[in-house]
């Protein structure tokens, strides 16, 4: 029995949409569980919202909870005005926390464990600060890159690593995310693999061994939950605080 950590990060085609030249239009198991995170999300707040009730159940206490828990995380760090981009933070929070609780079950697919994905994210969210940013402020943007009381001698070089910091913030956003989702899925599947290859190659002795891989695998669960939830906030978090260098680029 061997262990492969790395084949439930396979992209497998589904089916065949159509073909461009040489290239093939495919759905794939990508495809699906990003329909599934939408579908999951849709049903929570537009079923929850549905009957509304001033003692909420549980579908609307969720929805509820999860519309205040966005809403005071861009109150908090991009002030009242930041509030025209919660469509947007609202939208980039959920999908990424349902993407990775549908992930953690066994045999389903992480849709934020793959590059493409997070960095798709991360490259809409740099691009909106910054057409934003220019539209709303105009060149009074760039001051973004010149903080204020910084000494004359010193002031190119700051700028400098501000405008590198500026533009390698897509890589940041979407690596950070990347990395923790690929790594925990990993590191689940190689205990979890321990405890099966114990069992079936040295019988009960085996599976009497594989009890602390197995508890370890438990416990990696329950952090990987927190850790779903984490990297969405984070990435959530985040973008707030660069859509508040959009609505005010000064420092």
């Amino acid at each position: 029995m061997k262990i492969e950590p790395i084949h439930q990060f396979n992209i497998d085609n589904l089916f065949t949409i159509g073909q461009i030249g040489n290239h093939t239009i495919a759905f794939t198991n990508s495809s699906f569980y990003m329909f599934l995170s939408v579908a999951v999300i849709s049903l929570l707040m537009i079923g929850g919202m549905a009957g509304r009730q001033l003692v909420p159940g549980r579908f609307q206490s969720m929805a509820e909870l999860s519309y205040e828990f966005v809403a005071n995380t861009i109150r908090s760090n991009a002030g009242s005005e930041g509030m025209k981009f919660f469509p947007l933070v609202f939208s980039l929070f959920m999908f990424i926390l349902v993407s990775n609780m549908i992930g953690i079950i066994p045999y389903t697919f992480t849709v934020s464990s793959h590059i493409i994905v997070t960095a798709t994210l991360a490259l809409l969210v740099f691009f909106t600060v910054l057409v934003y940013g220019l539209y709303r402020n105009g060149l009074k943007f760039f001051k973004l890159f010149v903080p204020s009381g910084i000494p004359i001698y010193i002031l190119p070089l700051v700028v400098l690593i501000e405008i590198i910091s500026f533009f390698s913030r897509p890589i940041s956003h979407s690596v950070r995310l990347f990395a923790n989702m690929l790594a925990g899925h990993i590191t689940l599947k190689v205990f979890a693999g321990f405890v099966a290859l114990l069992g079936t190659s040295l019988g009960t002795v085996g599976w009497i061994g594989g009890m602390l891989p197995l508890a370890l695998t438990v416990a990696l669960t329950a952090l990987e939950l927190l850790v779903a939830f984490l990297q969405a906030y984070v990435f959530a978090i985040l973008t707030c605080i660069y859509i508040n260098d959009a609505i005010h680029p000064g420092h």
